[in-house]
């Protein structure tokens, strides 16, 4: 069987690609792939292996050959589900794969926006502590962890790592209702969490329930000094909102490791440079070696039990 690998640069270029290579008689491996260069590179080839490039209608029905479709990524939406299932194409995902490392990036956000590290660590750079007539600087209000809620918006393998983490701190954690969906047994609804919590953290997917799930009615009614944590999807928070409670005050902080369209070519109003308490990453919080290693056996490991006619981890 021959495969096709259309975007490796996203994966790094430290990994050890021996399981996967095995999987398959005969391999192609893109670094990037453009748009309009999907469908010829598919073209021939029976596994197509994507982690962000779209793979639409059009490009499935150019590709009568294609068998499976092994997404290097637990997110979906860069597949045509239904074009596949009418195609006849298994679809598999990666699961649990980044549960660490997601989950440290959480506390990394949370420890540095709760310590104001960075606003010290600049206190420390412009000159103030060594200008101060004290030992040290209380210039930022510094908040213990311990004792303080985390609501979980999402409580999958994610959302399960991050509670355990959570209590590890001495922290009480809340469990939001799936969002859209019916009520849940120990889950609150988020209506009633949000005014609730001192910190929230979100790790649902995109969908059409969680499109500006936080929105400005949302962030009103959480407490003015509490942290909004995102390392879920960007488009589930309202950007433009969430950048005027932070302006007004009536938000303590956030941590983003996500925007709704990334990389941000056209900008985003949470890089403006004068938001308060505001960190955001390059969508790195998946990103430790050990995670990605982990990700790319998995691939592997899907496209093998496929040919063993024992598909796994299927989607479509």
């Amino acid at each position: 069987m021959r495969g096709v690998l259309l975007d490796l640069d996203t994966l790094g270029d430290d990994l050890d690609l021996g399981q996967l290579e095995a999987s398959l008689d005969d391999w192609t491996l893109h670094p990037v792939t453009a748009a309009d260069e999907v469908a010829a590179r598919i073209a021939g080839a029976e596994v197509a292996v994507s982690n962000k490039v779209l793979l639409d209608a059009a490009a499935l029905a150019a590709s009568p050959q294609l068998r499976l479709i092994a997404i290097a990524a637990t997110g979906t939406n860069n597949v045509d589900l239904e074009a596949a299932r009418a195609a006849g194409i298994v679809v598999s995902n990666v699961t649990g794969y980044g549960t660490p490392s997601v989950a440290q990036h959480v506390f990394s956000l949370l420890l540095a926006l709760t310590t104001r590290l960075v606003d010290y660590r600049a206190a420390v750079r412009d000159g103030r502590w060594a200008a101060s007539p004290h030992f040290c600087l209380l210039d930022y209000p510094i908040r213990e962890l311990q004792g303080k809620v985390l609501g979980i918006v999402g409580f999958g393998e994610l959302g399960q790592g991050v509670a355990r983490l959570a209590e590890a701190f001495g922290m009480e954690v809340r469990v939001a209702q799936r969002p859209g969906g019916p009520a849940q047994a120990g889950r609150v609804p988020l209506a009633e969490l949000l005014p609730a919590v001192d910190v929230l953290t979100l790790h649902c997917p995109l969908t059409a329930a969680t499109q500006h799930l936080i929105g400005a009615a949302e962030l009103a009614a959480m407490r003015d000094d509490a942290v909004l944590i995102n390392t879920a999807r960007g488009g589930i928070v309202d950007e433009a909102a969430l950048a005027a409670a932070l302006r007004a005050g009536t938000l303590g902080g956030a941590g983003f490791d996500v925007l709704t369209v990334e990389p941000p070519r056209a900008g985003n109003p949470l890089l403006a440079p004068d938001l308060p308490n505001l960190i955001v990453t390059p969508h790195v919080a998946w990103a430790a070696r050990e995670s990605r290693q982990r990700l790319i056996d998995q691939v592997a490991e899907n496209i093998r039990r496929f040919r063993a006619g024992d598909p796994r981890n299927r989607v479509v």
